[in-house]
């Protein structure tokens, strides 16, 4: 008999991989080796990309190729961008880009090419497009034009341009790419899983990124810091702390505190919460953070809990100007990265994911009775 595993799957390790490393008794994040505290503090978005795809950093003539070739592709084609146009109104920005990423394998003329070269191309178109989709459909539903994406930008400052129509300050381009990189990968999550489950039947990598959107839509995965800003903005001028104890009274969760691998501080929270406090001071919104710290350091104290990487990315987004449904959908922009990586990975070794169910139905064999005698 098959071994039964624990709900969710909790603690089952379920392939090797060379892509991610965590140890949540640690806080440990590390991408390909690299632990992420350095990454975040010495990297770019785009050289964090080239090490989750080729299992090393770039040198500098590569890293310039790679830039080129996000700015080069980052544009949408015509019919792609005329289906964002067609879209009803109450279309939400996770089923736009679920929608927008699935129905952009009609216009790649290499998306049934599982040829290595073509899927690795592939997922450099995904990774440049995705960001304009998020902008584009997030000014048409405005009635306002999209904004082709600058020539001379990187991909976290012309996501800002194409959303804002200004050029960001280096401060917030800075914080944003920071922040794409902190979310970049994340091992085994729900979205990741899926996608690797998609890509383990030899489905073209459109298909598995589609399986991925999906899973990450979810409120338990990638929506979570969307919770904690809407909670952050209800409270507003009122003392937050008398909020969370009428939550926890009520037994209801804090949004952006725990996580199910990590029992320590969530590394990526360490980076979040300075970027958050020192956007929020360079722009004289701080507000935000303030409460922010104060929620943290009740909850650190009073029920031994850490904010995870939803809960200061909330206040980082919101002083960056990004509207609050948009925030998972920057999520996938940035995690198109590791998620594309983790199918390479599986294309290059793969087998069939096809678990066992621990079957707790009634025993067989159950009589059949004839329809006309049932009651």
């Amino acid at each position: 008999m098959p071994t039964v595993a624990p709900r969710g799957l909790e603690d089952v390790v379920a392939s090797p991989s060379s892509i991610c490393f965590i140890d949540g008794e640690k806080g440990v994040l590390a991408y390909r080796g690299y632990d992420i505290h350095d990454l975040a503090e010495r990297s770019t978005f785009a050289e964090t990309a080239y090490l989750l795809w080729n299992g090393r950093l770039p040198n500098a003539a590569e890293l310039r190729a790679l830039e080129e070739s996000l700015r080069a592709e980052a544009a949408l084609p015509a019919p792609l961008l005329a289906l964002l146009r067609s879209l009803p109104a109450q279309a939400t920005p996770m089923d736009v880009l679920r929608t927008g990423i699935s129905a952009a394998a009609f216009y790649d003329p290499e998306a049934q090419d599982m040829a290595p070269e073509a899927n690795r191309r592939k997922a450099l178109r995904l990774l440049a497009r995705t960001p304009t989709l998020v902008a584009a459909y997030a000014r048409l539903r405005q009635k306002q034009e999209p904004i082709a994406p600058a020539a001379d930008l990187g991909l976290a400052a012309n996501f800002l341009y194409m959303l804002n129509g200004e050029r960001p300050s280096e401060t917030a381009a800075r914080a944003f790419d920071i922040a794409l990189i902190l979310h970049a990968d994340h091992e085994f999550n729900a979205s990741t899983f899926a996608a690797r489950v998609t890509a383990a039947t030899l489905s073209d990598i459109y298909s598995a990124m589609t399986s991925a959107i999906g899973a990450l839509k979810g409120p338990l995965h990638g929506g979570a810091n969307q919770n904690v800003i809407r909670l952050l903005l209800q409270i507003g001028d009122a003392d937050p702390l008398v909020t969370i104890r009428a939550m926890i009274a009520d037994k209801k969760k804090i949004p952006g505190f725990g996580h199910r691998v990590y029992h320590t501080e969530d590394p990526r929270a360490t980076h979040l919460r300075q970027m958050s406090r020192e956007l929020g001071q360079k722009t004289g919104h701080d507000k935000l953070y303030q409460m922010s710290r104060r929620i943290e350091e009740f909850m650190n104290s009073e029920k031994h809990l850490n904010a995870n990487v939803d809960f200061y990315s909330a206040s980082l987004y919101y002083d960056l100007g990004i509207p609050v449904d948009l925030y998972t959908p920057i999520f996938a922009a940035s995690r198109m990265s590791g998620w594309t990586a983790h199918v390479l990975e599986q294309y290059a070794d793969n087998r069939l994911i096809r678990p066992r169910a621990e079957y707790v139905g009634p025993k067989a064999p159950q009589p059949y009775i004839p329809i006309a005698q049932r009651g």
